[in-house]
């Protein structure tokens, strides 16, 4: 069964580079451009998501809040999700938001493939 990933990355470049490499990797991916996006694609009645990769810096709806958003609602819950971020301290961070895994920007490829592949079913 291929794992299924929700990339949520207001970086079009980053978003659309990550989604590229992913689905070469084997993966399926659904992608959004703040949490709202995100939000609404986990709302609609298509298959949720294995993993959710999340920026936490973006606008509209940033992941802070969107995490907020996932955990309110029993059936996103258990979604496990890896925080990509700029962030000064990533790792307290998600430590923060519960996260299972985080990755600094810029990072590295081979890291986070293996967190993903961790976080879920490898393809």
């Amino acid at each position: 069964m291929v794992s299924l990933i929700l990339i949520v990355e207001d970086d079009g470049d980053i978003r659309e580079d990550l989604a590229d490499i992913l689905r070469n990797e084997g993966y399926e991916v659904l992608t959004a451009s703040n949490g709202q996006e995100a939000c609404d694609r986990l709302r609609s009645p298509s298959a949720l998501p294995d993993l959710i990769l999340l920026d936490l810096m973006m606008p509209i709806m940033d992941g802070w809040q969107f995490r907020a958003e996932q955990l309110k609602d029993a059936s996103l819950a258990q979604i496990p999700v890896i925080v990509l971020s700029g962030a000064v301290d990533v790792r307290k961070e998600a430590a923060a938001l519960g996260a299972a895994g985080y990755a600094s920007k810029p990072f590295k490829l081979d890291v986070l493939l293996s967190m993903i592949r961790q976080s879920c079913l490898a393809p």
